[in-house]
């Protein structure tokens, strides 16, 4: 039997990577393709293209054989840092947009059997995320649209696009809407790591009995989902007759001060927070809704948040170790 081939966009990034370790342990042929390479050296694929995906020619030139599935993750994107401060907003809705332009028709006109894509909760309309004790993200809710930022704007725009693809030429689409993504591997430092990554990095970088900075008052309320339990979801979902979108996250919901507790109790540090509410902060409240994913696939997280944050922050730990050994 031929093994199966996949192209993974994005393969460069964290989910990207992890990825396309599940792939190659499952059997697979993998491609990687991005603008650059990992990072931290999770670079597993068999064949991995250094390509622009902006450009029509470099996606054409993917498909020199069959390809199975594509999965689709790659995307101008960041943390708040980046999202949110408005600096990049016509960056990213222009690269992303084309990305999935490119990646869509080729794709059809290569007859591929499966499309991922992977979408975000920054889709969800900001006025059902305005209470952080409360907030409403099920998968009906997300009309009448209205995102927080340009980047949620772009994730609605290409849902519909890889939906209508699906409906005028039958293409067998997939799409996921990540709730939070962290673990090991990931961006830790530079402006686009997510809240986890950037709290364990301050954490680790601080003496014990020091002071932190947390962005917002730290009410703010989010789930995080561990990046193996993202992966298990989206082969699950690929594997499956559904084609969603579906919430991949985890119903586990804290306010930003709790992730910052439990980040100083793995790490056993005692540290003043200082609250600064001119940094961008995002939604109020947002936490996945997992019933849709339990009825169509039979499927929810079980690592408890603390565990994955252990991981993490060993992880991120080591990076400041190494980050501070060097510059000495």
């Amino acid at each position: 039997m031929a093994r199966k081939t996949a192209i993974v966009c994005g393969a460069g990034g964290f989910i990207g990577g992890h990825l396309v370790n599940r792939l190659k342990e499952e059997g697979y042929w993998v491609r990687g393709v991005d603008l650059k390479e990992n990072e931290f050296g999770n670079m597993n694929a068999d064949d991995f293209v250094l390509g622009d995906l902006r450009d029509p020619r470099v996606c054409a030139a993917l498909f020199d054989r069959q390809i199975d599935e594509v999965y689709q993750l790659a995307a101008d994107m960041g943390g708040a840092g980046y999202i949110f401060t408005g600096d990049h907003d016509a960056a990213v809705m222009h690269n992303s947009a084309l990305i999935n332009l490119n990646m869509v028709e080729e794709a059809r006109k290569h007859g591929v059997g499966k499309v991922f894509y992977s979408s975000s909760a920054c889709m969800y309309p900001e006025y059902n995320q305005l209470d952080p004790d409360n907030p409403k993200c099920s998968e009906d809710s997300a009309y009448p649209a209205a995102p927080d930022s340009e980047y949620g704007w772009e994730k609605l725009f290409s849902e519909r696009l890889y939906l209508a693809y699906a409906r005028n030429y039958g293409m067998n689409v997939r799409i996921a809407r990540f709730h939070n993504i962290f673990g090991p591997q990931g961006t830790w430092t530079g402006g686009r790591e997510k809240a986890p990554a950037a709290i364990c990095r301050k954490v680790a970088m601080a003496e014990d009995g020091g002071e932190i900075e947390i962005w917002g008052d730290g009410k703010q309320t989010r789930s995080f989902l561990y990046i193996d339990e993202c992966i298990e979801a989206v082969r699950r979902l690929m594997e499956s007759d559904f084609p969603g979108p579906v919430n991949v996250g985890s119903e586990e919901m804290v306010s930003i001060n709790q992730l910052v507790d439990y980040v100083c109790e793995i790490a056993g540090k005692t540290l003043r927070r200082r609250h600064d509410l001119t940094k961008p902060q995002g939604v109020r409240g947002r936490n996945s809704d997992n019933r849709l994913i339990r009825e169509k696939l039979g499927w929810e997280p079980s690592m408890p948040l603390k565990e994955g944050l252990r991981r993490t922050y060993e992880w991120i730990a080591e990076q400041v170790r190494r980050h501070e050994a060097a510059s000495v």
